[in-house]
């Protein structure tokens, strides 16, 4: 912030200098669906059974999490992904460590969400997310989750100086500024930057509302030292701003000056007459001991608010509001101690809806002052403080912020585009930014388009926004989005993969394009092992036994045939092409009656299963006889399959 605004706020103490959320409009469209016999199997419902059944493995943890994951039930997918780290943490995928944080932000444990993302960037995690993460903290998320949807740009009225504190004046624009004011040559430029002092200017709004300077206001307002921060009545007849304490030509009440040999501020009233502002007064609740200044009224112009560091303040300097008699008289100021802090807050401002915004350096913030925004009730008192976000707020100071609800657009007074050392405010346009996020969902193998498939909108914290999209003939989905924002896009269809997307929104309004390509399952309709996802049940060379892990696979088959009584299979196992034809089906025969074995010993009705063995006649790769192979090429080779019986 420049040294001329520190003076303008309270010099020794300083100046003190959306989620707009829209419904989301992606129609839902029942898709018809094929499914064949069995279509209907959970496979959840029997991961979580295998699982509950003491069985473990990665692959077992990582499907049971992806399927609470993927549907947004993140505590109970964040149980699952634990046991996956807790039991395979060095072999799992480090996409896992970072959905599991996803499912801890969703459910507001920022602390444990930090620490699981530090270690999916310490084993190599995908380099984009660990850079968003690099740059946000636990408040930044609660920022991200309420920001506004705002787009900001410089306005042409600013100038080489200062310019800042906007206000709106009917049809027109009042602000601060600092471009060349020449009144006295002895005290036109401050003495800390060689920078004029402040006057109030006036500029017309453009359609598009940039800011066109015109002049200073006309009369009796600016004076030889700085004016700022003023409000206007609705009827535009009276005008409350911030002087220096100065009026009629002197400087305090005797020396001009506090105890601290300060020029303080206070709050002045004058009356638009015959073309100019003229009859200044200052107002009765003013001090020489203290400042007050940044004046802004109420909707309903009853209540005047203003910023203060009086006797009675919670910090630096507080929001204060004072009852505007009908007799133009004031009652006894009061603290609006809900949103004031230790440090600093300034420059209010009440919308036609009855939002308060207001500046502070005291909250969790981007850096230096932030806008916040806060609801105000029937009696003027405010509810729960909402940071702007980015980019209406900035690592800089961003403060002064206006806005006109019904015409959609507003001000913010920032010295973001500053680098390192002395830094002018400018005035910023605020307007909505509109994203239009859009794609075609195909097939990634063949390009078709893909009718029916579901593309469900998630935010930073890993909640759904809004319904799923689901496409039509077209393939095409769309969602409104907030500008600058991080978003994850899941798309999912019947008998393909699901597949998600991570999406950064742009800064400014338009069009994004993203399109989606998923890769089909290959799963034949009487396949179970396919339909849960089965791994394949293999055999040790020349042996028949069950191993440990072929029983965490056949727990699923159990698992299913116990949820689906009426599913009865057919049990094909394999060997690999070493030894003899012959050898290899009575082998295989042993195999597979060894794995039907298994399933009565757990309780399976013997009829509702069949089982038999061939040999190395079903080879799934060229390893057949004398062809040189590995090992682990032949075991592919040894294996069980469970086919459903119709």
């Amino acid at each position: 912030m420049t040294k001329i605004t520190k003076l303008l706020l309270f010099t020794a103490i300083s100046l003190i200098a959306v989620q707009v959320s829209y419904a989301q409009r992606g129609q839902l469209l029942k898709a018809e669906k094929e499914y064949d016999k069995y279509a209907y199997i959970d496979a959840q419902q029997v991961y979580l059974q295998v699982a509950q059944d003491g069985y473990k493995s990665e692959e077992l943890y990582e499907n049971l999490g992806n399927t609470y994951y993927y549907n947004s039930q993140y505590q109970e997918a964040a149980k699952w992904y634990e046991a996956l780290i807790q039991d395979f943490g060095d072999e799992t995928d480090p996409i896992n460590y970072f959905r599991l944080a996803q499912c801890y932000r969703s459910m507001k444990e920022y602390d444990k969400s930090d620490k699981i993302m530090e270690t999916f960037i310490a084993k190599g995690g995908d380099t984009k997310i660990a850079a968003n993460f690099a740059d946000s903290s636990i408040y930044l998320e609660k920022i991200q989750s309420s920001m506004f949807n705002f787009e900001v740009r410089p306005v042409a009225a600013n100038s080489a100086s200062s310019d800042f504190g906007p206000s709106f004046y009917k049809d027109q624009v009042v602000f601060a500024s600092a471009s060349d004011t020449i009144i006295d040559k002895k005290l036109a430029v401050h003495s800390w930057n060689n920078q004029p002092f402040l006057d109030l200017f006036v500029a017309d709004v453009a359609d598009d509302g940039n800011l066109q300077l015109l002049d200073r206001l006309p009369g009796d307002v600016n004076s030889k030292y700085h004016e700022s921060s003023p409000t206007f009545t609705q009827d535009g007849q009276t005008m409350y701003f911030t002087r220096n304490n100065y009026l009629d030509g002197r400087k305090g009440a005797d020396t001009g000056k506090d105890k601290d040999r300060r020029v303080l501020l206070k709050i002045y009233r004058a009356t638009w007459s015959a073309g100019a502002w003229s009859n200044i007064e200052e107002l009765p609740f003013n001090d020489d001991a203290f400042n007050t200044a940044h004046p802004a009224l109420s909707v309903d112009q009853k209540r005047l608010y203003f910023v203060s560091d009086r006797p009675g303040s919670v910090g630096m300097s507080d929001i204060w509001y004072a009852d505007i008699n009908e007799d133009g008289s004031f009652g006894e100021p009061m603290n609006l101690e809900a949103i004031n802090t230790e440090a600093r807050e300034s420059f209010p401002f009440i919308a036609s809806d009855n939002t308060l915004y207001f500046a502070s350096d005291g909250r969790n913030g981007l850096g230096g002052f932030d806008v916040y925004s806060t609801k105000l009730d029937e009696a003027g008192m405010p509810s729960d403080v909402d940071n702007l976000g980015a980019p209406a707020n900035s690592s800089g100071d961003d403060f002064g912020f206006i806005y006109n609800v019904e015409k959609r657009q507003g001000y913010v007074s920032s010295n973001r585009s500053g680098t390192d050392g002395f830094v002018n405010d400018d005035i910023y346009l605020v307007v909505p930014c509109e994203v239009s996020l859009s794609g075609v969902v195909t097939d990634i193998e063949t390009g078709a388009l893909l009718p029916g498939a579901r593309v469900q909108l998630f935010d930073a914290s890993n909640t759904a926004i809004g319904e799923p999209f689901i496409v039509g003939d077209d393939a095409r989905y769309e969602f409104p989005i907030s500008c600058g924002v991080s978003y994850r896009l899941l798309a999912d269809k019947e008998d393909y993969e699901p597949k998600e997307v991570f999406v950064d929104a742009p800064t400014t309004s338009g069009e994004l394009i993203v399109p989606i390509a998923l890769q089909e399952v290959d799963c034949p309709s009487y396949d179970l092992g396919c339909k849960v996802n089965l791994q394949p049940i293999y055999f040790d060379l020349d042996r028949y036994n069950i191993r440990p892990d072929a029983e965490v696979e056949l727990a699923k088959i159990l698992a299913a045939m116990n949820q689906y009584p009426e599913l009865n299979i057919h049990i094909e196992s394999h060997t690999d092409s070493r030894a003899t034809d012959q050898y290899n089906i009575v082998l295989s025969e042993r195999r597979a009656q060894s794995t039907m074995n298994w399933l009565i010993d757990k309780g399976i009705d013997p009829a509702r299963l069949s089982a038999k063995g061939y040999g190395e006649t079903q080879l799934v790769n060229d390893c057949a006889n004398g062809v040189p192979c590995s090992e682990e090429q032949h075991q592919l080779n040894r294996r069980s399959m469970f086919i459903i019986k119709e």
